[in-house]
């Protein structure tokens, strides 16, 4: 006659106050995402707006560009391979990117690169110094170091030694590169690179009796080691291996003791494979 009624669930008010809370609660931790994200954005917005008004203001603009150690290179060749100028903003220079274009050029060896504020720009380098010129069917110069910097080039310095008869195998790594090869092995200098490297720094020295400038040729024999071809009436001078200066002590004497021979004008060949039995070959005076 009556139709069932459902029980109704009796619910505490403490119950319900305390599902309220957490929905609060969440609602108020969501606004405060909100308001961090807001107040992030801002912040971003700040300083893009703040980087914008510096890069582009007058004031930072570059007005003295100072470049220090160039020897071969000319400022206008730097700042080109820098990609770097007058009137460029300052705050807008990479400073590391600029560094990287410049060690990238072959002729320069190290760079730095820092800014003077308001604007002043300064350019620091080190160029290479080339030694020699060493052909391996293909010209290379190599440094004081004894590494490969560049191909050589008509351009390049003409009064240097030519070394001949190395393989590839024989040179460095390009200045650069790791010195060693696949895996942990590394390159090890061989014998005859060694040998030309010793006479190359010898020919350095102040005082020396036969400088780099003087020599024509250093004619590499991996069985008999090295021959120099110098001075402008090329004489042959055969040094071997090993005793490079006791070598050119003995060339010192030679010379002075053909200096003061009345009846010899000039020598074409000097042997000092062996110091105990030094060959020279005389043109005696008509």
């Amino acid at each position: 006659m009556f139709g069932h009624r459902k029980p109704r669930k009796n619910q505490r008010k403490g119950q319900k106050s305390k599902r309220e809370y957490k929905f609060l609660g969440r609602v108020l931790l969501g606004f405060k995402l909100i308001m961090a994200v807001a107040a992030a954005a801002a912040v971003c917005i700040f300083f893009i707006l703040v980087h914008d008004i510096l890069t582009q203001c007058d004031y930072f603009k570059i007005s003295q560009l100072t470049i220090e150690g160039s020897q071969r290179l000319s400022k206008k060749e730097i700042t080109k391979q820098a990609q770097v100028g007058i009137g460029e903003n300052i705050l807008a220079v990479n400073l590391s990117l600029v560094r990287k274009r410049l060690i990238a050029h072959p002729w320069i060896a190290e760079a730095g690169v820092s800014r003077e504020i308001p604007s002043g720009l300064t350019i620091r380098i080190k160029e290479h110094v080339p030694l020699a010129v060493v052909d391996v069917g293909q010209k290379f110069l190599i440094n004081h170091s004894g590494q490969i910097f560049k191909a050589w080039d008509s351009s390049d310095p003409a009064n240097l030694p030519v070394v001949s008869g190395l393989n590839v195998l024989d040179l460095p790594p390009v200045y650069g590169q790791s010195d060693s090869t696949e895996g942990d092995i590394v390159r090890e200098r061989t014998a005859p690179f060694n040998a030309v490297m010793k006479v190359l720094r010898l020919g350095g020295q102040q005082g020396t009796i036969l400088p780099n400038r003087s020599i024509r040729q250093i004619r590499v024999d991996r069985h008999i080691g090295l021959t120099l071809l110098a001075f402008d009436r090329i004489k042959t001078i055969n040094l071997g291996y090993d005793d490079y200066d006791g070598k050119y002590n003995m060339l010192a004497s030679l010379f002075s003791y053909h200096k003061h021979q009345q009846s010899v004008s000039d020598y074409d060949r000097i042997d000092l494979n062996n110091l105990d039995r030094v060959v020279v070959n005389t043109l005696r005076r008509e």
